[in-house]
């Protein structure tokens, strides 16, 4: 009973802290919702789109320290729970993906799993990052970071002697990081989702959406008419 009890505990301590959201507290200082602007998305990302690519780097900085933090900090609080950090960190993506406090409309998880990856391993974080990132330069597209990272973590923790309770714990997180990326990949395919090349050109990159969203617009409404 006390075991369940830390349990729920360390998951209310990850859930909390991940809840603390930096593009959402950044956005609102600006005097917007980020939730109500370009991608409707409450992370690093979408902070970079509507407030600035320094805002992005600063936000994907918070949210990974946080998840990082909390994740070693339940490890050393708990060190008897021996799923402390998949608990914590589990928790910890949930509270960012589903803040209470923003009626559970939050980001999508990368950042947080980047920090989980970091309490993990700082070489594996290196790994990954780099990895995500020549398929992002290869595709074109942020999207595929979030989806590869989140489908292949899981697998290399089992594959490292991880319990299958916690691959079981990070294989849900994943499945919901998946299916918050579904309305990327529909806007890829609608030539509405902004591209890498965001990153070194931002304003040429939001023209072409802001264009192919107005062609997409003109096309449904001719559509329409016929």
């Amino acid at each position: 009973m006390k075991r369940h009890m830390t349990a729920v505990f360390v998951f209310l301590i990850g859930y909390c802290v991940g809840g603390l959201n930096p593009a959402y507290l950044l956005a609102k200082r600006r005097g917007f919702d980020i939730r109500a602007a370009g991608t409707r998305n409450a992370g690093a990302s979408n902070a970079a789109i509507t407030i600035g690519k320094k805002a992005g780097v600063a936000v994907a900085l918070l949210d990974i320290f946080k998840a990082f933090a909390v994740v070693k900090l339940c490890a050393m609080l708990f060190p008897h729970l021996s799923l402390s950090r998949e608990i914590s960190g589990v928790a910890c993506m949930l509270g960012h993906m589903f803040p209470a406090a923003m009626q559970f409309h939050g980001g999508k998880g990368l950042a947080c799993l980047g920090g989980v990856i970091l309490a993990y391993s700082p070489v594996v974080f290196l790994v990954f990052l780099l990895g995500t990132a020549f398929l992002a330069l290869v595709t074109g597209y942020l999207t595929v970071v979030p989806v590869t990272a989140a489908a292949a973590f899981p697998l290399y923790y089992l594959y490292r002697g991880g319990s299958p309770a916690g691959f079981g714990l990070y294989m849900i997180v994943a499945g919901i990081m998946e299916g918050k990326h579904i309305e990327n990949f529909r806007r890829i395919r609608a030539g509405t989702e902004v591209r890498i090349g965001f990153l070194w050109n931002r304003n040429r990159e939001l023209t072409r959406v802001e264009e192919a969203k107005a062609a997409a617009e003109n096309d449904s409404e001719c559509e329409e008419h016929r």
